[in-house]
């Protein structure tokens, strides 16, 4: 595997990490920025908003650059963002930082997906990108403990600072461990890139992607009043769940990576099929603690960790460019949005199970958008990606 795929995990890592803080800090932030939870709460709800909306933007900002100088000038972006939020002085200042800093996130991941498939063979894009997206799995298993132990211990603002020095360390080795690759070319052009969302079929399996996402973020984003209330651990055993589970979703990504190449679609049906099934076993069976924990670690290895195989199927309907692997990962923010926020209206209707069913009654929905596929099951094909001017082909080989 080419080193540089190792390199853009740590960056989606840093991202991530950033994205994640503010939900670890919320008291303390609350109080150094002289307001209320619910708008310390905003503070996230603007971040998703800003990646969903604002990161296509961005990427078409810096499409025709380099993939390396691309994602020099998105993590310039988003270090001023993170330096703005440590240094804010007021609500308003940290709510214009969070939106910097979700938009160029999102847009690294975009041009960041895209170099994958540029740096590495067709049949083990699955793989590079499964690699790759270990950040946004370690960025939930470590770097949301770890700024919140920091931001506990030393202040919120040091938690951004430290942020700030991961997205330093992260840059540096971009700049020393990717290689200076030109577009490629005969690539796409804007007019192309846009073009290829005429396809209904697109829009299909984008939706897919957000129905498997906004079913995992249906649960997940209420698992420690469901683990408290319902299942009844303490409020200290519930961070070393979330580890657990954290580490659970490294596990499946790297295992759904292997797969994703070959059997792409086969993947995402029996993912689905499987996080449908511990969601609704994680309803029916919440008050049991031994139950409840074999369920949420389920959808640990079968929620998020099919981002592979998302992208692979993606990539292979569109195109492996970096517009339309922005806009993939917009829709999975959307799913974000839309399981934690129906989510919180459903347990105000019918309690703390509710959002686990919502999980599944969406789990089953996105299966339902793969069925035509798994139906057809055509040969597995290269995104059309052409191959990048100057890009050492040793480089590509070493996987």
């Amino acid at each position: 595997m080419p080193r540089a795929v190792y390199v853009l995990a740590l960056g989606i890592f840093a991202m991530v990490t950033s994205e994640f803080v503010v939900a670890g800090l919320m008291p303390q932030m609350a109080d150094g920025l002289n307001a209320t939870i619910p708008q310390i709460g905003y503070l996230i709800t603007a971040f998703a908003v800003a990646m969903a909306a604002g990161g296509p933007f961005l990427t078409v900002a810096v499409m025709k650059l380099p993939p390396r100088t691309a994602l020099m000038a998105l993590f310039a972006i988003f270090l001023a963002g993170n330096v703005l939020a440590a240094t804010a002085s007021g609500y308003a200042t940290m709510m214009a930082a969070r939106i910097v800093t979700g938009i160029a996130s999102q847009a690294f991941f975009g041009v960041g997906i895209s170099l994958c498939a540029q740096i590495t063979r067709p049949e083990v894009r699955g793989r590079a990108i499964a690699v790759a997206m270990n950040g946004l799995m370690l960025g939930t298993l470590l770097g949301l403990p770890i700024s919140t132990l920091v931001g506990e211990h030393f202040g919120w603002r040091a938690a951004f600072w430290t942020i700030t020095l991961i997205t330093v360390i992260a840059a540096v080795a971009t700049l020393f461990g990717v290689p200076r690759i030109e577009r490629a070319q005969g690539g796409a052009t804007f007019r192309e890139e846009v073009g290829v969302f005429r396809k209904p079929r697109l829009w299909l399996v984008l939706s897919t992607s957000t129905l498997i996402i906004g079913a995992t973020f249906s649960a997940f984003s209420y698992f420690n009043p469901i683990l408290t209330d319902l299942a009844g651990f303490s409020a200290g055993t519930v961070p070393v769940l979330l580890i657990a589970y954290g580490a659970a979703t490294v596990v499946g990504n790297n295992v759904v990576g292997r797969f994703a190449d070959k059997h792409t679609v086969p993947v995402l049906a029996v993912g689905l099929v499987l996080n449908t099934v511990f969601l609704a076993g994680f309803a029916l069976l919440a008050d049991l603690p031994v139950p409840a924990i074999i369920c949420m670690m389920g959808i640990g290895l079968v929620g998020v960790t099919m981002n592979p195989a998302m992208a692979t199927r993606v990539q292979r309907t569109g195109n492996a460019g970096p517009l339309i692997n922005t806009v993939h990962s917009s829709f999975i923010t959307l799913g974000i949005i839309l399981g934690s926020s129906i989510g919180a209206v459903v347990i105000d209707v019918w309690g703390l199970r509710a959002p686990l069913w919502l999980g599944a009654i969406m789990a089953v929905a996105g299966l339902a958008t793969v069925l035509p596929d798994l139906a057809r099951r055509p040969a597995p094909e290269p995104a059309p990606v052409a191959p990048a001017a100057g890009a050492p082909a040793k480089q590509a080989e070493q996987v």
